[in-house]
């Protein structure tokens, strides 16, 4: 299926507690020396900011997966989500 075509179980765009899983995961992977996918500001070190940085130019490779309460769930990537 294409992103045109997919038919989003929830919201459009990231949750704030999605946003803070994935900002939370991806901040502890960069401490722990995971390679950065983005041009680092001069300056900045703290891994939730380059997260979060990361998550707003939606260069990971992240799948959301998002259940519903009769146990079916869809897995939508993060590029199909709006991130504010």
């Amino acid at each position: 299926m294409s992103n045109s075509t997919l038919k989003i179980i929830g919201p459009p765009k990231l949750t704030r507690y999605e946003k803070s899983r994935i900002i939370g995961a991806r901040a502890l992977q960069i401490a722990l020396g995971a390679p950065v996918l983005i041009e680092i500001p001069k300056g900045l070190t703290d891994p939730i900011e380059i997260a979060k940085l990361e998550l707003k130019a939606k260069v990971l490779p992240i799948i959301i997966r998002r259940r519903l309460p009769n146990g079916k769930y869809q897995d939508i990537p993060l590029q199909a989500l709006e991130v504010d």
